[in-house]
């Protein structure tokens, strides 16, 4: 496994008493520690997304505006979203490590292919960084989400005709990585998560438009849904859709508020859920890169976090009992033959 973060992401500061704080990231990282306190050794540090990189899926007012609050000392975006003067750098630094993580995987593929491996040594990689970005638009920070990570790693892939699936996990909609490759038919968008809730999008119609028909997939599950709902939504819905699509590429948006403490959603998941909903996703592409999002609870964060982390190494860590029984089979028998791809 491949782990790129670096130090400097703890120096995004929202405000006092924001919940997207410095501490989800050390949550995080402790997660991964509680796997194998090694791990942290082989830690990559990242390169910084460049203008033109952020340019693939942000306009230029928007990158311009985040650039010059920084300057000012920092401020409010909107009534969720706030930065310091360093967090432009940061985002920059959060973007750029996706990006790293592709870089260095496409490296090892190379020299996989010259010595006649079929896989690389590092075809998974884990990103954990901050702030989060699968809110962020075309043309507006939103959601504590400054750019895009996610999708500016997506868009660059799809620029090097390369296919990439993107499957968010986070308990919120990703309206922003919707809303950017909601035209397109290179790169597909798959989410699961709570509905109707902040911020407003993911209902099951939308699939995108035009040549993008069909692209974008939501399975929009229930308030109480629990891990067992959204592995059927995995199994039924979203996993032939991707795999029917062939990504050479899969990036997961990990978002860990769906845990069930979490202070911000109403989903019912557990630590092992996460595990196990990654532990579906890995083999369907021949490379898997996962970007932490949201999560808030910061013992939630750290299981979660402990348990991805195994199944990326193939381990079935299973730091809680998992979750069954709650609502949203329904949702996930409408959406499976909505499949439009198929």
């Amino acid at each position: 496994m491949l782990l790129v973060t670096d130090e400097r992401c703890f120096k995004h500061n929202p405000g006092r008493a924001h919940l997207e704080r410095p501490d989800r990231l050390q949550a995080a990282l402790d997660g991964v520690s509680a796997v194998d306190e090694e791990l942290l050794d082989t830690v990559v540090a990242p390169r910084q997304a460049t203008r033109d990189e952020l340019e693939l899926v942000h306009s230029q007012e928007m990158i311009d505006l985040i650039a010059y609050t920084a300057q000012c000392g920092g401020g409010r975006i909107d009534s969720d979203t706030s930065m310091s003067s360093e967090s432009f750098d940061v985002a920059l630094q959060a973007a750029g490590s996706v990006l790293t993580a592709v870089e260095m995987m496409t490296v090892s593929a190379s020299g996989s292919s010259h010595s006649g491996s079929s896989r690389s040594e590092q075809d998974v990689a884990y990103c954990l960084v901050r702030p989060p970005g699968h809110h962020a638009t075309a043309d507006l920070s939103m959601g504590f989400c400054l750019f895009n990570s996610v999708a500016v790693a997506a868009a660059s892939l799809a620029a090097s005709d390369r296919r990439v699936a993107i499957v968010d996990i986070d308990v919120h909609h990703g309206n922003g990585t919707q809303d950017i490759f909601y035209h397109r038919d290179d790169v597909l968008y798959a989410s699961i998560h709570q509905y109707p809730f902040y911020p407003g999008t993911g209902a099951l119609t939308e699939q995108g438009h035009e040549r993008g028909k069909g692209f974008t997939v939501n399975v929009p599950l229930p308030p109480g849904a629990t891990g067992d709902v959204a592995l059927a939504a995995l199994d039924e819905v979203v996993i032939p859709v991707v795999e029917r699509f062939a990504p050479e590429w899969l990036i997961v948006s990990a978002g860990y508020d769906g845990h069930r403490a979490d202070p911000l959603a109403n989903l019912e998941y557990s630590s092992t859920d996460y595990g196990d909903l990654v532990r579906r996703l890995v083999p369907v592409a021949p490379r898997t890169v996962v970007v932490l999002e949201g999560g808030y609870d910061l013992d939630g964060v750290m299981l979660s976090s402990q348990a991805v982390a195994g199944a990326l190494l193939g381990l079935d860590i299973r730091p809680e009992v998992p979750t069954s029984g709650g609502p949203g089979m329904d949702v996930v028998r409408t959406a499976a033959p909505l499949r439009l791809l198929d």
